[in-house]
């Protein structure tokens, strides 16, 4: 089994040290820049893109996450896996560049979490107060299944498979749980961005 993951960002940071050291994960990075290449190439099980990516403050990853966003699908079709979490930015578009449609309203905001179907995704706060989970917003159009919504039902975490492979997206503005780490980033083999 191979446990690695790339995370792209502007820099490395402390999410990068999180993965690395604390979920023992093996940890590459990528910028904006480095994803739109067309010659770049890398070999991973799960790509994962940190809170914030569209807030310019924060960082410029969105246009390269747009101008690469065949070779997202691509890589998710062939089995590869993706994190996605909040956009931070009120602007609606933010997540334009997934394979399948995800309208994204920006609140922070502690929620209670339900889980109303069974899913292996929820392992994604373990060891989190489920009544109250910090949240930097959640989805109100998507096309993809339900992991966690409020009692309300505003969609906090979804999923939706994409060929081989599944992408996860979660407006949760906390780590995600070691254990969800270490099993989300682990396949038998890599996948080729």
């Amino acid at each position: 089994m191979i446990t690695k993951a790339t995370i792209l960002w502007d820099q490395p940071g402390t999410f990068n040290r999180y993965v690395n050291e604390c979920c023992n994960v093996c940890c590459d990075h990528a910028t904006h820049h480095m994803i739109a290449a067309p010659f770049y190439r890398a070999r991973t099980v799960a790509l994962i893109v940190p809170t914030g990516f569209a807030n310019s403050t924060y960082s410029s990853l969105l246009p390269g996450l747009r101008a690469s966003s065949r070779r997202i699908r691509s890589f998710v079709e062939k089995g590869g896996r993706l994190l996605v979490f909040g956009a931070m930015d009120y602007r609606a578009g933010a997540y334009d560049w997934l394979p399948f449609a995800v309208e994204y309203h920006h609140e922070f905001k502690q929620r209670p979490l339900l889980f109303p179907e069974e899913s292996g995704y929820a392992s994604l706060i373990d060891g989190y107060d489920t009544s109250a989970v910090e949240t930097d917003g959640y989805f109100r159009d998507y096309d993809a299944d339900v992991v966690a919504e409020t009692p309300d039902g505003e969609a906090v975490i979804i999923s939706r498979t994409v060929g081989d492979g599944v992408v996860i997206v979660t407006a949760t503005h906390e780590y995600p749980s070691v254990p969800f780490m270490g099993a989300f980033c682990t396949a038998e083999r890599e996948t080729l961005f």
